[in-house]
């Protein structure tokens, strides 16, 4: 049975546990609604991006 050789510090442990944090999203306002939006994504109402219209936005 594998059993370690050295206790694990508390510095390293934690520093493995660096990923485990939650991630904080970029919001934006959209220049057009004024609501927020995510970088980078469609806006599904309005099916804009980028001011260019890609897809039919819901209504």
């Amino acid at each position: 049975m594998a059993v370690p050789k050295r206790k694990t510090s508390k510095s390293k442990r934690n520093m493995r546990r660096g990923h485990d944090a939650l991630k904080v999203f970029n919001w934006v306002e959209d220049a057009n609604t004024g609501e927020p939006v995510r970088r980078h994504h469609i806006d599904l109402k309005t099916g804009m991006y980028k001011g260019q219209q890609v897809i039919e936005g819901r209504e």
